[in-house]
C-alpha cells in the first residue's frame, strides 16, 4: 500500500475513533456547560461532523458505553448540585469545578480536531506531493489528539472514583440541621421614624388602593408593587399595610420563598383573616383551605399582601382563595419580575406600581442618618468619598443601609472610607454585613434557569457603569455558543427572549427604551456587578484587570479575558498568565500592549473599544484565529486589515463602525458563515452576492468610484434583513442609470425575500427619485424605512401604502398636505413616524382626526419655516406618547393639545422670528400650562429657533444678551 494510502486508511481510523469518544463526552457533559458556562455549541458541531462516519465505526463500543454510563451518572449529580449551590462544602465545590475545567478542556479538543478536519479536505485538493505532505501532518495531528482523548478519559475516570470515594450524592443532599433567617424580616419590623424616601412612593399606593371605596359598586383592586432587590418593596408594603390598618374588616400579610410552601401559605393567610392562630391538626388539603378562605372572605372588605412572588404558578393557586367581592377588597403583591406583576395585574383597573430607586437627597439622607444619627452631619473631609459611595450605592436602600452600617463601625478618616469605598468594588469583601446583603441580591440569581445565569455572568466582563447594547449583547452570546438552536428558531430571536427576560426580572437595568418599548441598551447596577464578578471568580468564568478591578490570583487558565484600561501606565499582564485557552478578550481603554494575537488560539469574541493608537502589527496574527466568530474593533486609527481576513471560516459578526476603514479585504467573500456587516461608509466589495448568510449590512457608499456590477449583486442576499446605504449618485454622473437601475433590481428582489429594514440617506446633488413608483412589488415584511439627506419625495411613495408590517418611518415629504397624512394614518402597525419638509410648513393647518395614526407611540414633526402646524381632534393619536413639534411664536396655541390623552413627553421647536422674548416665553407658560392639564403630566421641553431674527419690543432686533436679560 501506498504511503499516502496507509496515511488515509490510518488517518481515518484515528478520525472515527477520536470523533465517537469525544461526542460522547461532550453529549453527556451538556448539562456541566450549562452550568458552567462551556460552549453549548459543541453538540451542534458534532451533529454536523458524525453522519455516516457513525456508523462506520467498530472496535471502541466498550469504552464508549463506559463514558455514557460514568458521564451521565455525572450529569445527574450536577444538575442537582446547581439547585442548592449555595450550600455545597468545599470537596464537593472543588469535584464540581474539576469537572468543569475538564468540559473547557474537552471543548478545546474538538475544536483542533475539526481544524484538523479542515487541513484535509485542503490536502485531498491539492497536488500529489503537497498532498502527502499535508496527510502526513494531518496524521501527526491526529496522534496528538488521540493521546488528548486518553487524558481526558483518564480525568473522567479519576472524577467518577473521587466521588466514590467522598460519598459526594449522600453529603451533599442529607437534610440541614439549621434554618437560614428569612432576610425579609427587618423590613417588617423596620420603625416608620428610621424610613426615608417612602413618603410619595406611600401616598401614591394608598391614594391608588382607596380610589373608587365611595362608589356604589365598590371594584375590587389590585397593585402590584415591581422592581430589584434591595430597593425597599416589602418595607413600602409593610408600610401602606400599616397606615389602612382601620379601612378593611380584616387583613393578612404573608411572604413567599422562592420555592413556596403553598399549604403553609394559605394557613396564614386563613389564621390572618380569622384573626386566630389555628391548631396545627386542622385542615391540611391545598383545596379545602382555599374553600374555607373564601368562606370567611366572601362578604368581608379585605386586604391581602402577597410579598416577594417568584412564579406565577404560587400567585394562581394563592389568588384562588382570594373571593372576589364587590366590596372594595384590595389585594397587593411584590415581585422582582415584570412579567409576575403584570400576571397579577388582569383586570383593567389593576395596576403595576414601579418602585423607583431613592433620589440623590433622600439617598445622602439615609446615609448620613445611619451613620451620625442626623441626615445633616458629615465631616468635611469625608464629603467627596460620601459622593462616591453613593454613586456605586445607585438609590438601593439595602445597600446604603449596609455600607452605612459598615462605616458606624470605622473611624471617620477618609483612608477607613476609601478602604471600605474599594471592598463595595472588590466582588462584596468579606464582611459579614456586606456578605448578608449578597446573600439577598444573590436570591434573584439564583431563581434564574441555568441558562440564563450563564448569560448574566458574562456581563460581568463589561466596565462599571458601562452601557451594553442589546444587539451587540446577543451577537456575543451567540458567539460563546450560549444560545442553542430551538425547534429552527433564528439564535438571535431566541437572544432578544433570553435578553427581555433578564430585564423583566430586574437583573438588568435599562438605559435606551425604543419607540417599541423594547430596550436597546441596559447597565449593570453597581452591587448585581460586584455578585457577578465574584461568581465569576468562583467558577473560573472571566478574569479582569484594569484600573476598576484589583489584579486577581490565578488559578487556572484564563477562560475569557476582561481589560479595562484608562491610563497608560501600569498595563502589564501577569507573566503566569495562561491565555492560550481564552474565549473572548475584551478591551476598553488603552490597547496598545495588549498580548499578541498569537497567543489566542482558541478565541473565539475579540472585542476592542476607545484603543488610541494601536500598532499596525497588532493584527498580523488575526488569521490564526481559527474560531473566532466576533469581531469588534472601535479603534479610530486602524484603516485596514489583513489579506488573509478570508481565513476566518467561522467569522459571523464584523463590526468596524468606529474605524477609518472603507475597503474591506477581497477575501472576505469567502466567509460563509457571515451574517452582520457593520463598516461606516464602506465600498461594496466585489463578489457580495457570495456572503448568502448576510442578514445585516450597513452603511455601504454609492458614489462614481463604485462598481455598479456589485449593486446588482445585492439581490442575490436572499436573506438580508437590514440594509443601510449612502447614496452618492447625482444626475451627472454619466452611468447613473446603471447604477440606479442596479439598485431598483436588488431591492425588488430583496423585498421579495427578507428585507426588513432599510436606511438611505442621500446628499448633496444626489436625487432618490427612482424610489417613488419603482418599487414593485412592494417590500411586503418590511417594519422600518428611514430616510435622510436632501431629497423630499413630492408625495408619498405608493408602494408604502401597502406596508402593513411597517412600524417606523422617518420620510422627506414636500409638500406635506392632507393627503399624505391620510395615507400615512391608514398604516395599520405605525408606531413611529418622523415626517419631514425641509422647504415650508403647510400654509393651512393640518387636521388629524380619530380616525388616523391608532397605534401611534411616537410623532416628529419638522419643518423649516413657520406656517399654520398641526391641529388634534378629540380622540386623535389616542395612544401617542412622545410628540415633537414646531411652533410659531406668533401664532395662538390652541393646535388641540388637551385631546393627547396619552401623552408623556412633549417637545416644542419655537419659531422665533419677528416674535419677542416676552412672546416666546408667555408661549412656553401656556404650552407648560396646558401640559400640566394632561392625565399624565408630560414632561416639556423647548427648542428655539431663528433667536437672531427675533424683535425687540418696539419691533427693533436685539441680542442675544438682551434676550437673556429680559427673562
Amino acid at each position: 500500500m501506498c504511503l499516502l494510502c496507509r496515511a488515509e486508511a490510518w488517518g481515518h481510523f484515528l478520525l472515527n475513533w477520536a470523533l465517537i469518544l469525544v461526542a460522547t463526552l461532550i453529549e453527556h457533559l451538556q448539562m456541566v456547560s450549562a452550568l458552567a458556562g462551556v460552549m453549548t455549541s459543541v453538540i451542534a458541531k458534532l451533529t454536523a461532523l458524525l453522519g455516516e462516519e457513525y456508523a462506520k465505526l467498530k472496535g471502541v463500543h466498550r469504552e464508549v458505553e463506559f463514558m455514557k454510563d460514568e458521564l451521565s451518572s455525572m450529569n445527574a449529580l450536577l444538575q442537582r448540585l446547581a439547585e442548592v449551590d449555595r450550600d455545597l462544602d468545599v470537596q464537593t465545590k472543588e469535584w464540581r469545578d474539576q469537572v468543569r475545567e475538564m468540559s473547557y478542556d474537552i471543548e478545546d479538543c474538538i475544536d483542533d480536531f475539526m481544524k484538523s478536519l479542515g487541513q484535509t479536505d485542503s490536502a485531498k485538493a491539492a497536488g500529489l506531493a503537497q498532498s502527502v505532505v499535508q496527510q502526513l501532518k494531518a496524521l501527526r495531528a491526529r496522534h496528538q489528539i488521540s493521546s488528548q482523548i486518553q487524558g481526558l478519559k483518564a480525568r473522567v475516570e479519576d472524577a467518577s472514583k473521587r466521588r466514590m470515594r467522598y460519598k459526594l450524592d449522600e453529603r451533599t443532599f442529607e437534610p440541614s440541621i439549621s434554618r437560614a433567617i428569612d432576610p425579609r424580616l427587618p423590613s417588617l419590623y423596620a420603625e416608620p421614624d428610621g424610613l426615608v424616601g417612602i413618603d410619595k412612593p406611600r401616598s401614591e399606593l394608598i391614594e391608588c388602593l382607596m380610589e373608587g371605596m365611595g362608589a356604589s359598586v365598590q371594584q375590587q383592586k389590585v397593585i402590584s408593587i415591581v422592581g430589584p432587590g434591595g430597593l425597599g418593596k416589602t418595607t413600602l408594603a409593610n408600610e401602606v399595610f400599616r397606615k389602612l390598618e382601620g379601612q378593611f374588616q380584616c387583613r393578612a400579610f404573608v411572604s413567599l420563598s422562592q420555592q413556596p410552601d403553598v399549604s403553609k401559605i394559605l394557613r396564614n393567610i386563613l389564621s390572618q383573616v380569622c384573626q386566630q392562630e389555628l391548631p396545627s391538626t386542622d385542615i391540611q388539603d391545598e383545596g379545602k383551605l382555599i374553600d374555607t378562605i373564601r368562606e370567611v372572605l366572601k362578604n368581608k372588605r379585605y386586604l391581602v399582601v402577597i410579598d416577594d412572588i417568584w412564579s406565577t404558578q404560587a400567585w394562581k393557586i394563592i389568588k384562588c382563595s382570594l373571593f372576589l367581592n364587590d366590596l372594595g377588597s384590595r389585594i397587593m403583591t411584590t415581585t422582582r419580575s415584570i412579567d409576575i406583576a403584570k400576571s397579577c395585574c388582569s383586570r383593567r383597573h389593576d395596576r403595576v406600581y414601579e418602585i423607583m430607586p431613592l433620589t440623590a437627597a433622600n439617598s445622602k439622607s439615609l446615609f448620613f442618618k445611619r451613620i451620625f444619627g442626623s441626615e445633616d452631619i458629615c465631616p468635611p473631609q469625608l464629603e467627596e468619598v460620601s459622593s462616591e459611595i453613593l454613586k456605586k450605592c445607585g438609590g438601593s436602600p439595602l445597600a446604603i443601609l449596609t455600607i452605612a452600617s459598615l462605616l458606624a463601625n470605622k473611624d471617620c478618616t477618609n483612608e477607613e472610607w476609601e478602604w471600605v469605598y474599594n471592598l463595595i468594588g472588590s466582588t462584596l469583601g468579606k464582611d459579614p454585613g456586606v456578605e448578608e446583603m449578597r446573600r439577598i441580591l444573590s436570591l434573584s440569581y439564583d431563581d434564574l434557569p441555568h441558562h440564563l445565569k450563564t448569560c448574566l455572568l458574562y456581563l460581568s466582563i463589561f466596565p462599571e457603569d458601562y452601557e451594553i447594547e442589546r444587539d451587540r449583547l446577543i451577537r456575543r452570546w451567540i458567539a460563546e455558543g450560549f444560545i442553542d438552536t430551538n425547534g429552527g428558531r433564528d439564535l438571535e430571536e431566541i437572544g432578544e427572549c433570553y435578553f427581555n427576560d433578564l430585564i423583566n426580572r430586574s437583573m438588568l437595568q435599562p438605559v435606551k427604551i425604543q419607540y417599541d418599548g423594547q430596550v436597546v441598551s441596559c447597565r449593570v447596577h453597581d452591587m448585581i456587578l460586584d455578585l457577578l464578578t465574584s461568581k465569576s471568580m468562583e467558577e473560573n468564568f472571566a478574569t479582569f484587570f484594569g484600573n476598576q478591578n484589583e489584579i486577581l490570583v490565578l488559578q487556572h487558565k484564563i477562560r475569557r479575558l476582561s481589560l479595562s484600561y484608562f491610563d497608560q501606565e501600569h498595563f502589564m499582564l501577569p507573566s503566569t498568565a495562561i491565555i492560550s485557552h481564552c474565549r473572548s478578550l475584551s478591551i476598553v481603554g488603552y490597547a496598545e500592549k495588549m498580548p499578541s494575537l498569537s497567543k489566542f488560539r482558541v478565541l473565539r469574541v475579540l472585542d476592542i473599544e476607545n484603543g488610541e493608537e494601536m500598532e499596525s502589527n497588532c493584527f498580523e496574527h488575526l488569521r490564526k484565529l481559527f474560531q473566532l466568530k466576533y469581531l469588534r474593533l472601535h479603534v479610530r486609527s486602524i484603516s485596514a486589515l489583513p489579506e488573509q481576513l478570508g481565513e476566518l471560516q467561522h467569522l459571523k459578526t464584523l463590526d468596524m463602525g468606529w474605524t477609518k476603514i472603507t475597503k474591506m479585504p477581497k477575501s472576505i467573500v469567502q466567509l460563509q458563515h457571515f451574517t452582520c456587516l457593520r463598516v461606516s461608509n464602506l465600498e461594496l466589495p466585489e463578489g457580495i452576492g457570495n456572503l448568502q448568510a448576510l442578514q445585516e449590512l450597513s452603511d455601504i457608499k454609492v458614489n462614481r468610484y463604485s462598481m455598479a456590477s456589485c449593486l446588482l449583486e445585492l439581490g442575490s442576499l436572499t436573506k438580508l434583513k437590514i440594509l443601510g446605504l449612502r447614496w452618492y449618485i447625482v444626475s451627472t454622473h454619466s452611468n447613473k442609470d446603471t447604477f440606479v437601475d442596479n439598485l431598483v433590481s436588488s431591492l425588488r428582489k430583496l423585498g421579495r425575500f427578507s428585507l426588513r429594514s432599510i436606511c438611505i440617506r442621500s446628499y448633496h446633488g444626489s436625487s432618490m427619485e427612482f424610489l417613488l413608483d419603482s418599487w414593485f412589488p412592494s417590500p411586503h415584511l418590511m417594519q422600518k424605512f428611514q430616510m435622510g439627506g436632501y431629497y423630499n419625495f413630492p408625495r408619498v411613495p405608493p408602494w408604502i401604502a401597502s406596508l402593513d408590517k411597517l412600524t417606523y418611518l422617518d420620510i422627506n415629504i414636500d409638500p406635506v398636505d392632507e393627503e399624505a397624512l391620510e395615507i400615512l394614518g391608514e398604516l395599520p402597525a405605525l408606531l413611529f413616524l418622523w415626517l419631514m419638509s425641509k422647504s415650508a410648513a403647510p400654509k393651512q393647518r393640518l387636521i388629524i382626526s380619530s380616525s388616523m395614526f391608532v397605534c401611534l407611540r411616537e410623532f416628529h414633526f419638522t419643518c423649516w419655516s413657520n406656517g399654520e402646524g398641526l391641529m388634534f381632534e378629540a380622540g386623535a393619536m389616542p395612544r401617542l406618547e412622545k410628540l415633537w413639534v414646531p411652533f410659531d411664536a406668533g401664532s395662538g396655541l390652541d393646535f388641540g393639545i388637551q385631546h393627547l390623552s396619552s401623552l408623556r413627553h412633549l417637545a416644542v421647536e419655537i419659531i422665533c422670528i419677528g416674535a419677542t422674548a416676552r412672546d416666546v416665553e408667555a408661549l412656553e407658560e401656556a404650552i407648560r400650562d396646558a401640559a400640566h392639564l394632561l392625565p399624565n403630566r408630560p414632561a416639556v421641553e423647548f427648542r428655539t429657533w431663528d433667536d437672531e431674527k427675533m424683535a425687540g419690543e418696539e419691533g427693533q432686533g436685539v441680542t442675544e444678551e438682551e434676550i437673556h436679560a429680559s427673562g
